[in-house]
């Protein structure tokens, strides 16, 4: 049976986002909090962290931390006892930490990989569990980021997309049992395409490349914490953001083998960058490295998306679907008027005078 449980406000919630020290993380952090949101930020590197939370006080922000790896969940328990006691306890819960390996998976060591699952899937398997544990009493919302790479696999980067699969199977069997209990908990799975964060720069390279990139087209972080902020008040399944990596996902599905030839042939070149990232920026897979951004340094060389429309035609369904049937108005105006004119044209046509 499903919950009528409806989100408060986004200005009276408090919010506990993993991940918080960089991209999208940091970025949700930083809208959150200007919306008027209590936040509590979690990630590895407490260096950034003090200094993030200082940012967001000095602009009359309400934000606590703490420092946690997401695969250490006593550790993550930490953001639940420090939510309840600066703010009371959390309304919403967004699991986005997250780290990945450029690299053909043969030459990835096994090692690399479970220290991948470990975050990526048993850190918002840890976050999801002390999250609903807590929301049950109350209600509230859980926020998951995985991918679209949760629908299609990429190459060179087949341990991560693999643990985007998992964060997907979790998150639907999750919701659907909450949804049976009747929980009065919203589980929203966000799906971002190829994102414009530090992202590249933080993930371990195998690869004979000085440097790693998001294949284009690349969006802005801004638009995945609006996204993630929009589940946070209003009750979504899924949010996809980026029409470009959705287009990857529907190929992979309806022509998979041309999809993987595809990937082939692209793979490589749309992954690998000629620029290697600074030392204090390279490869997080163990220990946090230089954090504080929401942007990579390596700029595509396609402009990055600042909007999706896509995006908007899920958070205002109806709103798009009028603005493009009025779009459709005008474009059949437009074509009976030329066609009418024409036909003056023909009958006032003043060359025979």
């Amino acid at each position: 049976m499903a919950s009528k449980f409806r989100s408060k406000p986004l200005s009276q919630q408090t919010i506990v986002i993993t991940g918080a020290s960089s991209g999208i993380g940091l970025s949700t952090a930083r809208l959150a909090s200007q919306r008027g949101a209590k936040v509590v930020l979690v990630s590895r590197n407490e260096d950034d962290l003090r200094k993030i939370v200082q940012e967001l006080r000095d602009r009359g922000g309400r934000a606590e931390y703490v420092v946690a790896d997401v695969a250490d969940r006593e550790a993550l328990e930490g953001a639940a006892a420090k939510a309840r006691e600066a703010f009371g306890g959390f309304d919403a819960w967004v699991n986005d930490a997250g780290i990945s390996a450029y690299g053909e998976i043969e030459r990835t060591p096994v090692e690399d990989q479970r220290r991948i699952f470990e975050t990526n899937y048993w850190g918002v398997v840890h976050g999801s569990l002390i999250a609903t544990r807590e929301l049950k009493a109350h209600g509230g919302t859980l926020v998951n980021v995985g991918s679209v790479l949760s629908d299609r696999a990429v190459s060179l980067q087949g341990t991560y997309s693999a643990t985007k699969h998992a964060v997907k199977a979790f998150t639907d069997a999750l919701r659907v049992e909450l949804e049976a209990s009747g929980a009065p908990i919203n589980v929203t799975l966000i799906k971002p395409s190829g994102i414009d964060t530090p992202f590249q720069e933080h993930a371990r390279n195998l690869l004979d490349s000085p440097g790693n990139k998001v294949p284009p087209p690349a969006y802005e972080p801004r638009l995945v914490a609006r996204a993630i902020l929009f589940a946070c008040e209003n009750k979504r399944r899924d949010i996809v953001i980026g029409f470009g990596g959705y287009a990857i996902s529907l190929m992979g599905g309806l022509f998979p083998r041309l999809t993987d030839y595809a990937m082939e042939a692209l793979g490589y070149v749309g992954q690998t960058s000629d620029r290697a990232p600074r030392p204090e920026r390279r490869d997080s897979l163990y220990q946090p490295k230089g954090d504080g951004t929401e942007r990579s340094e390596t700029r595509p060389v396609v402009p990055v998306r600042k909007t999706s429309l896509l995006l908007e035609a899920q958070m205002h369904p109806i709103a798009t679907t009028a603005a493009l049937a009025g779009l459709g108005a005008l474009a059949v105006g437009a074509l009976a008027a030329r066609r009418m004119g024409h036909g003056r044209l023909a009958f006032y046509d003043p060359r025979r005078w």
